[in-house]
């Protein structure tokens, strides 16, 4: 009698267990924190989070991305996790950023990286740990599955010779995560109908293409994600410029144009971009970062005016001229006269807050917060050199180095 009971106890667990529905893998995660980590304030307030691709290998990845604390997780290719920034930190991985008007999405949201690239599928590991990581941080701070954005949704660029306002597709940092059926996987069941910023005017459409792929009809998505994947993306071709494919490193001198007659030369040697032919192959340095940070661009070698750089931004007061004499101008301080007559050898910064000079009472944390060591930001030196904030030690910034930063 008791070995019966015994027996049917046994049978009802082993069905209990086999209807139960199967539990996710435990995330395996690690922590490897950035040097940067103690120093990153807390944000006051998280309402999105924001997925990436790293463009490149796990190695030089998450070293990059430690060295400058640019994301809170990176995913690898196995579905291991590792924590970079505390999540309740500020962590510099959106860049030049806007969604609905706000700008800056760093100072309101959390940073994954996966490693992978925007046009490859990610791994099933990947997929597993992503889907956990999102459920864990989507409860604790209470963010909607609308609210979880790619890089590619919310980067935008300045005018250039290619784009004379302001644009959204400046970056197609994970585009495969954008699609409905990458979002099912990831157990989202919300998405961004439209670009917000798109349909109010703010921002311009640059890359028809890739908002296709993140707004279009389902036939549309489809049809464009078949395009990527079959068509050879680092060949110029109609309605595939230089741009469209090195994106802001199309004038680098690390990026190559191999011509169909067999010559090469370098972005920077090339002066007329309309002149390159059908056919020509785009060669990407293989440090090639597709997240890379704004540079100062330079009239003569980027553009040769300064509205070629800063098309209809030239004369407003965030864009910045270093001129080859030392002075220092915003575009408001000049008139379109003197913007179009600016020599060659005038660097130029477009979308940059001018915050001023570093004195004995004003440390570059006053001027700008906790962006002061920032990728993004830019310190003119006494001598005249410009330098990025993630090359600075605050406590040795010289006084008189003025700041120019991203607001």
């Amino acid at each position: 009698m008791v070995y019966r009971f015994v027996r049917q106890f046994c049978f009802a667990v082993t069905v209990a267990l086999v209807l139960l529905p199967a539990r996710a893998p435990a995330l395996r995660i690690s922590s490897l924190y950035s040097p940067r980590n103690r120093e990153r304030p807390k944000r006051e307030r998280t309402e999105y989070i924001i997925l990436h691709t790293t463009e490149g290998a796990k190695a030089s990845a998450l070293r990059k991305l430690r060295k400058n604390g640019e994301a809170h997780y990176l995913v690898d290719r196995e579905g291991r996790v590792y924590r970079i920034v505390h999540r309740s930190r500020l962590a510099y991985h959106a860049g030049r950023s806007m969604w609905s008007g706000e700008r800056n999405l760093d100072t309101c949201s959390i940073g994954i990286e996966t490693v992978g690239y925007h046009n490859r599928e990610l791994t099933e590991a990947q997929y597993a740990a992503l889907r956990e990581l999102l459920a864990e941080l989507q409860g604790i701070y209470r963010i909607p599955d609308r609210n979880v954005l790619t890089h590619c949704m919310v980067a935008y660029g300045t005018p250039n010779r290619w784009h004379k306002r302001s644009h959204r597709g400046r970056k197609r940092c994970a585009m495969n995560l954008s699609t409905h059926t990458a979002r099912v996987r990831l157990g989202l069941t919300e998405a961004p109908a439209f670009d917000p910023d798109v349909r109010a005017g703010r921002l311009a459409e640059a890359d028809p293409h890739l908002a296709k792929v993140l707004y279009g009809s389902r036939d549309e998505r489809r049809a464009a994600v078949e395009q990527f994947s079959t068509a050879e993306a680092n060949v110029i071709a109609a309605g595939r410029s230089a741009w469209d494919i090195a994106r802001d490193r199309y004038d680098s001198p690390d990026t190559r144009y191999r011509l169909p007659d067999g010559r090469t030369l370098r972005g920077s040697e090339v002066r007329d971009w309309r002149a390159l032919p059908a056919g020509t192959r785009v060669l990407l340095s293989a440090d090639y970062c597709d997240n890379a940070a704004d540079t100062v661009r330079k009239i003569g070698v980027h553009g040769g005016t300064a509205r070629e750089i800063a098309g209809e931004d030239a004369g407003d007061e965030r864009t910045i001229y270093f001129l080859p004499d030392g002075q220092v101008r915003t575009g408001a301080e000049l008139s379109a006269a003197q913007i179009a007559a600016l020599p060659a050898g005038t660097r130029v910064l477009v979308g940059f807050v001018h915050g001023g000079y570093i004195t004995a009472r004003r440390s570059a944390y006053d001027v700008c917060g906790p962006l002061w060591d920032a990728a993004t930001t830019f310190y003119r030196l006494p001598d005249k050199r410009i330098v990025s904030g993630d090359r600075m030690d605050e406590g040795k910034i010289p006084k008189g180095a003025m700041v120019f930063f991203q607001r």
